[in-house]
């Protein structure tokens, strides 16, 4: 079985603490023959915390799809082209977002943009030097997707003008992923799949948040963590414990995987 799990919410929480359960959990995973991806929103340069890749996936889908590696090579990795990212830019600008652009190597936004944001603030400290500046970069960034900051934007209009680019997932009334159309973590389980000739009546996923709609769709069998939405939980098979209560663990047990 291909085991694809989201990161934030699932593997460790808010202050990036991963239970030992989990690491022992997807170890076992492993040995038993089943195969471990992450499947994460996040963009691959922002998927460098030592201790998460010290778990040694076989595999990372990142930027909801756009990207896909498997035993440490790229397989796939889709980019906005040069004259849609710069397009996306004037419009975010124009229409007074605050950006986040995420690829394969780098992120880039303009510190100025994010000053004393909490969220900023941490990918800023995190990111270092893979952190690059939109307007010292015009033109050359290298992009999967990216995030906005809405506050104090004309959102709806910014969306509308590239509504033949991208697919939005709002997370709250102040931030939106816009993905590009056709891609999701959904997709990813099935590109994986079709890479490495796999059934997608084989997979299992599981996840916290309604940005894992998706890809908990698209799997066999989908599990959501304990403090998941009820949204979220509608739509799995089961609703295992909390992250630190070993709800991996708990749920991979569940389904015979140690």
């Amino acid at each position: 079985m291909i085991i694809f799990f989201d990161i934030d919410g699932t593997i460790w929480d808010y202050k990036n603490y991963i239970p030992e359960s989990t690491k022992a959990a997807i170890r076992k995973a492993q040995a038993n023959g089943h195969r471990c991806f992450i499947n994460t929103g996040r963009a691959r340069a922002f998927v460098r915390n030592e201790e998460l890749l010290n778990l040694s996936f076989d595999g990372i889908v990142s930027a909801c799809g756009c990207m896909i590696e498997y035993d440490g090579k790229v397989l796939f990795n889709h980019l906005v082209s040069r004259d849609d990212a710069i397009r996306t830019l004037e419009s975010v600008r124009r229409n007074r977002l605050k950006a986040i652009l995420e690829g394969p190597e780098y992120l880039y936004l303009d510190p100025a943009d994010f000053e004393g944001d909490m969220y900023g603030d941490k990918v800023i400290r995190e990111m270092g030097e893979r952190l690059l500046g939109i307007s010292d970069n015009w033109g050359n960034w290298e992009m999967n997707k990216l995030s906005c900051d809405c506050r104090g934007s004309d959102r709806d209009r910014c969306f509308d003008e590239l509504s033949d680019l991208y697919d939005y997932m709002i997370h709250n009334e102040n931030v939106v992923e816009m993905v590009p159309k056709g891609f999701n973590k959904g997709t990813g389980i099935l590109e994986v799949c079709r890479l490495l000739n796999a059934d997608p009546k084989d997979t299992m996923a599981i996840g916290d948040s309604i940005n894992d709609k998706e890809m908990l769709e698209t799997a066999a069998i989908s599990v959501a963590m304990g403090r998941s939405a009820d949204a979220v939980k509608e739509i799995c098979d089961y609703t295992t414990d909390y992250l630190e209560n070993d709800g991996i663990s708990k749920a991979l047990l569940r389904y015979g995987i140690i």
